[in-house]
């Protein structure tokens, strides 16, 4: 069976994955989730996480595994699994992009997230120090978790973090030889309103993914349809191993 490793996105931890790990291990997969510096359990200062403080805990993973991994990106978490694929294609069997940021090289998160939100901005709140990001707390619930039920949107909007800034505005750096040779998929959320489904689109379209997978929910599958969410995860598994 295959090894999942999974990232969570921007003011999440591994938390997130609850619904989704009991899931795939009951099909006899090894389940990994992971706290990026300064997320979940990890205590590091916000104004010290870095994209590369990102990467290299991403990529100590990974070294601790004897075979290929399959590393899935939720939202943020995109940009980390690439940057990680640049440093470690070897050790990387799939790419799964969850409604997730897919960067083109020299590109950041926060040039994405603008060109997408010209209209209607996330509601991102900067702390006056620029040491932190925070979400308005009166619009968290339609735009992550629209779809969700009443409580787990109230118990996930509760774990919420703290988000250092300085990941949204450093340039991702790939390259074809290494983070391009790396087998990509893409699950798209038509009822995102976080990442938009044209935003998502438009960067599976710059960047090709070998499998694409549309999912009919909002930007938190993992908890709105936990089971359809693993049922793809563990499809793509199986494509892996033909």
């Amino acid at each position: 069976m295959s090894t999942f490793v999974l990232v969570h996105g921007a003011w999440h931890g591994g938390w997130c994955w609850d619904k989704v790990v009991p899931l795939l291990r009951e099909a006899g997969n090894r389940v990994l989730t992971v706290d990026l510096p300064g997320h979940g359990t990890d205590t590091t200062a916000t104004s010290q996480v870095t994209l590369q403080d990102y990467t290299d805990h991403l990529c100590r993973v990974l070294d601790n595994e004897s075979e290929q991994v399959i590393l899935v990106g939720h939202s943020m978490g995109g940009l980390v699994i690439t940057q990680t694929a640049e440093y470690r294609p070897e050790q990387i069997q799939l790419l799964v992009y969850l409604c997730a940021f897919l960067p083109e090289n020299g590109q950041t998160l926060l040039q994405i997230l603008e060109r997408d939100n010209k209209e209607s901005p996330l509601p991102i709140v900067k702390s006056e120090d620029n040491t932190y990001l925070k979400l308005h707390e009166p619009f968290i619930k339609d735009v992550f978790f629209g779809e969700c039920s009443e409580n787990d949107a109230l118990e996930a909007q509760q774990k919420l973090c703290l988000q250092p800034p300085l990941p949204f505005v450093t340039p991702v750096r790939v390259t074809e030889d290494h983070f391009g040779r790396v087998p990509r998929a893409y699950i798209e959320t038509l009822k995102d309103k976080a990442i938009s489904p044209g935003c998502q689109r438009a960067m599976y379209t710059r960047t090709p993914c070998k499998y694409m997978i549309t999912m009919d929910t909002d930007h938190s599958p993992f908890l709105s349809q936990p089971e359809v969410l693993s049922s793809h995860l563990k499809d793509l598994a199986e494509q892996m191993e033909l």
